[in-house]
C-alpha cells in the first residue's frame, strides 16, 4: 500500500518530509532546521500500533511552523531493536535520537504508548523537556482491573499462529477508531501499523504493562495538554482525567466524534489543539495559516474543553 499523503493546511505549500537513520535510530521530518526561530522542535512518539509516518498529518501541517521529528520507536519501522525494551530505556533512546539531531530540549507530543513514553522521558530528562501532549494515554496499566497476562496474550495470540502486524492492521485499526474513520487517514493508519516487525511489536506487547507512572505524576514539571477522542474505549476518558489531575500544570480537551487515534481520525481538530498550545515561533515567520488557527482556537465550536 503507498503511504498516503494528508492534505496540507490551506493556503500553505507543504513542507517536504525527509526520511533518516543514524546509529540505529530511524525518524521522518519536516520543517526548519536552523535556530533563528523562538519555538523549540517537536518529537512526535507514536503508539503501539503505529510507526513515524503515523504522524505526516502532523508534519504536513505543524512543519510549516515547528521542526517536527517523528520517530520509529526502538524494533519499529527501520530503528534496531533494543534488549531488553523498558519505558526507561526508551526515554534514553529518545534523548539520544535529540542528541544525534544537537536538539537541547524539544516538546514532547506522544500517542498513547507513546504518550506512557512521553511520561517517563519528562520524570526521567526533565530537562529536554519544553512542553508535553499526552494523547489517549494513561499513567498505569490496569487501572479499569485489566490483568496484565489476559491483555498480553489477546495481543500476542495471532503472532503465534504466524500472523503479521501487515496481516492484522486493517482489523486493528478498526476495532479501535470510531465508525466512519475512512479515507486516506485510515489508509495512513493501517500502512503506519504494516511498518512494524512482529519482533518489535511482541517486545512493545511486554513493555507496555510495566506502565506505572501515576506514584511521580506530581514531579512533572512541564506544562501539559491531555488529549482524548471521545469514544476511546482503549484509554477511556478517566485515565486523562487522572493525568490532568495530577499533573501540576494541565489542561485536558476532548474531540467529540472520534476514538483512539485522535492524530489520525481528527487531525485538524488535533492540530489546531496542538497549535495553540505549544508556544509559537518568531511572529514574522510564522505562516498565515497558523495565525488563523492560533486566533480561532479557543472558539472552535468543535473542541469540548474539561475544567478541573
Amino acid at each position: 500500500m503507498a503511504n498516503p499523503t494528508p492534505s496540507p493546511v490551506s493556503g500553505d505549500p507543504t513542507p517536504a518530509l525527509s526520511n533518516h537513520k543514524q546509529d540505529g535510530l530511524a525518524w521522518r521530518e519536516a520543517g526548519p532546521t536552523s535556530d533563528n526561530t523562538d519555538g523549540l522542535p517537536i518529537l512526535f512518539l507514536h503508539g503501539l500500533g503505529g510507526s513515524r509516518i503515523a504522524w505526516d498529518a502532523q508534519l504536513t501541517e505543524l512543519g510549516n511552523d515547528y521542526r517536527c521529528i517523528a520517530w520509529d520507536m526502538p524494533g519499529y519501522g527501520e530503528s534496531d531493536p533494543l534488549d531488553p525494551l523498558t519505558f526507561p530505556g526508551i526515554a534514553a533512546e529518545a534523548v539520544r535520537l535529540l542528541d544525534l539531531l544537537k536538539i537541547e530540549r524539544a516538546h514532547i507530543v506522544g500517542l498513547s504508548f507513546g504518550g506512557q513514553q512521553a511520561l517517563y522521558l519528562a520524570l526521567g530528562h526533565p530537562d529536554r523537556v519544553g512542553q508535553l501532549v499526552l494523547a489517549d494515554t494513561s499513567a498505569e496499566f490496569g487501572a479499569d482491573g485489566t490483568g496484565v497476562e489476559e491483555w498480553k496474550q489477546l495481543r500476542l495470540a495471532a503472532l503465534d499462529t504466524g500472523k503479521t502486524p501487515a496481516d492484522l492492521a486493517e482489523a486493528i485499526i478498526d476495532s479501535i477508531t470510531a465508525t466512519g474513520f475512512a479515507g486516506p487517514d485510515r489508509d495512513l493508519a493501517i500502512a503506519a501499523f504494516q511498518r512494524i516487525p512482529s519482533s518489535g511489536l511482541r517486545a512493545a506487547v511486554h513493555c507496555l504493562p510495566t506502565n506505572d507512572a501515576r506514584p511521580r505524576l506530581g514531579e512533572i514539571e512541564a506544562k501539559t495538554l491531555v488529549i482524548i477522542g471521545e469514544y476511546d474505549q482503549e484509554t477511556p476518558l478517566a485515565y486523562s482525567e487522572i493525568l490532568r489531575d495530577e499533573i501540576s500544570d494541565a489542561e485536558l480537551q476532548i474531540i467529540p466524534g472520534i476514538g483512539h487515534l485522535t492524530p489520525n481520525e481528527g487531525p485538524s481538530a488535533f492540530n489546531q489543539m496542538v497549535r495553540a498550545f505549544l508556544p509559537i515561533r518568531n511572529t514574522e515567520l510564522v505562516s498565515d495559516a497558523a495565525v488563523a488557527y492560533y486566533s480561532a482556537a479557543n472558539d472552535a465550536p468543535n473542541f469540548v474543553d474539561k475544567p478541573r
